[in-house]
């Protein structure tokens, strides 16, 4: 570019000295950058024929101002992209357009192992338990309102206690008397076989097997001796001065009439019907 000529813009004689035509027109060095360079998008400022320029659709840089809007890595030599007008280095594209985080609100960047639930995104170490803030993994959860619990911290907390071991109940169970009990701790309170889907009693806030109750806890009828567990046949019971009858033992002891609901007469241990005893 070493022709003879004027600037077009300030008349100085280009003889020996770079210049630059614009339309056909020769023009100084300092005339262009003043009256024709493309501005910089990102600074601004002219840009020189004596500095490399950059430009991607209709926009022009400076070689150094071209950088990650985010992280300002130069991208002059690297893959970049494009977002919402802005130039961006591929990790930090990648960063603006993955999912972030329910838990900690960063990213979570492609080939990140995550958990999603409910329409959120987790980092795998971010779904943690509300109550013991371990990360969930793999083993089960539950949640309450909008928290997440590990089953341990979840059973802990919100699962009904055993009366007897006082532990949670996850599973089943036996509820007696309004009080929750694992089937395998509601058991005899003498034998301790499990009375679960059994016939049982209740004797003094204890509970028993219907053997336990007959051979430790029943009292005997004064009748047939024999103990009285109101299970079976004649579970009504008479009881009279300290001592019990079956209902259906609870008979004359000479004629044997039935005094169920009937006048008697007690002579000694013996109970008569009327006629009986006044004979």
């Amino acid at each position: 570019m070493a022709e003879s000529s004027q600037c077009f813009y300030c008349r100085e004689d280009l003889g020996g000295k770079r210049f630059v035509r614009k339309e056909g027109r020769p023009v100084c060095v300092r005339c262009h950058t003043k009256f024709c360079a493309n501005s910089c998008a990102e600074c601004h400022r002219p840009i020189s024929v004596e500095t490399k320029e950059l430009s991607h659709k209709g926009r022009y840089w400076h070689e150094e101002c071209f950088r990650c809007a985010k992280c300002y890595k130069p991208l002059a030599k690297e893959p970049f992209s494009t977002k919402d007008d802005r130039i961006m280095c591929g990790k930090c594209c990648s960063r603006e357009d993955a999912p972030r985080c329910h838990g900690c609100y960063k990213p979570i960047l492609a080939g990140t192992e995550s958990v999603e639930y409910k329409g959120n995104s987790w980092h795998d170490e971010c779904f943690t338990c509300y109550s013991c803030k371990r990360p969930i993994g793999s083993q089960n959860f539950l949640s309450k309102g909008s928290d997440i619990y590990c089953s341990p911290c979840y059973d802990d907390k919100f699962a009904k206690h055993c009366v007897s071991c006082k532990k949670p109940i996850t599973s089943g169970g036996v509820n007696y008397q309004d009080q929750p009990w694992h089937s395998h701790c509601f058991v005899c309170s003498s034998c301790a076989k499990p009375l679960a889907g059994t016939s049982f009693t209740n004797h003094q806030e204890q509970v028993f097997c219907v053997d336990c109750y007959k051979t430790s806890v029943a009292k005997k009828c004064s009748g047939c001796q024999n103990p009285i567990t109101g299970f079976g046949k004649g579970v009504n019971v008479v009881n009279y001065e300290g001592s019990s009858w079956h209902e259906y033992c609870f008979n004359c002891k000479r004629c044997s009439l039935s005094l169920s609901n009937k006048r008697f007469v007690a002579k000694g241990k013996d109970i008569l019907c009327t006629d009986c005893g006044n004979k």
